[in-house]
């Protein structure tokens, strides 16, 4: 069990001949059960022709209705990217993972506003991850998206994170220290995502096979607050937490275009002080994240 991906997720790879799409759909079908996993991709100026001996379609329904696809992973260049995203949503997947990094704030509304319009006019719910993120991974099952491999391990303790390197950071440490993790969610530190952390901790709250959680925000928005005040009512497992950005000034961008303070409320200590008070067990320190981790278990 785990939340998202497993072994049987059939995907596809939007824009799949780009350089950086070849680099990691070739990573991807590396690792664990990848090879029978992604089985589509996805240019109209390629279609009919093979990569790693992936089909290309013209579009994201011709991938779907021949292979039975229900997830796509997006390496669009940003331009491009927001209209790949509603390709995939109209086509009706159950979730789109867009890696892409820099679409422009404006494109993201629009997206936003045309998948909300579609499930109050009945439609089906397709659930984004990202974009600008790093993806998600079930150890020994499957990964989609940039993660390295190599430091995971299957096991129980789920990752959620606004920042990629940060996502690899807990792993690393979780599985130095002997702790596997169930699932670990990248979700992207745009202001204008998808899934946020107050989703993804519902989901690991469900997962009989998640025992604890690693939840890592950043400064700027309230996203991370939204889910310590769910959490301190629902979430019926032990969490670790941290904030990066304790030394970030007001009203300077640090990183990710979200990564800024507007208010008090946003920033590194404010998140640290109600995570806390919400019953998380909190670190300033990314380094302690995994040894925190081990000692509540």
């Amino acid at each position: 069990m785990s939340i998202l991906i497993n072994k049987d997720t059939k995907v596809i790879t939007q824009g799949i001949t780009g350089k950086t799409a070849q680099f990691h759909t070739e990573k991807c079908l590396e690792y664990a059960n990848g090879r029978n996993c992604f089985v589509a991709g996805v240019n109209p100026k390629k279609a009919g022709e093979k990569i790693f001996d992936i089909p290309i379609f013209a579009s994201v329904k011709e991938a779907k209705e021949a292979t039975g696809a229900t997830v796509s992973v997006i390496y669009v260049p940003p331009a491009g990217a927001a209209d790949a995203i509603w390709e995939a949503v109209e086509a009706d997947l159950d979730l789109v993972i867009c890696i892409t990094e820099g679409i422009p704030v404006r494109d993201m509304l629009i997206v936003r506003n045309k998948m909300k319009h579609k499930v109050a006019a009945g439609g089906k719910e397709t659930l984004l991850l990202g974009p600008n993120c790093p993806g998600i991974i079930t150890p020994d099952e499957l990964k989609i998206g940039i993660m390295p491999g190599h430091i995971h391990k299957k096991g129980r303790i789920g990752v959620v994170s606004r920042s990629g390197t940060l996502t690899y950071e807990a792993v690393a440490q979780l599985t130095e220290l002997g702790l596997g993790q169930s699932s670990a969610v990248g979700i992207g530190g745009d202001p204008i995502n998808g899934l946020k952390h107050l989703d993804v901790m519902k989901m690991f709250n469900d997962d009989p096979d998640t025992d604890a959680v690693i939840m890592i925000g950043e400064i700027g928005g309230t996203d991370e607050v939204d889910a310590a005040m769910w959490c301190k009512e629902h979430f019926k497992k032990p969490v670790v937490g941290f904030i990066a950005g304790v030394t970030a000034p007001p009203g300077k961008r640090m990183g990710h275009a979200g990564a800024i303070i507007s208010t008090g409320a946003e920033t590194a200590e404010a998140k640290l002080e109600i995570m806390e008070a919400c019953g998380f067990k909190v670190t300033r320190n990314p380094s302690e994240m995994g040894k925190l981790m081990k000692s509540l278990l």
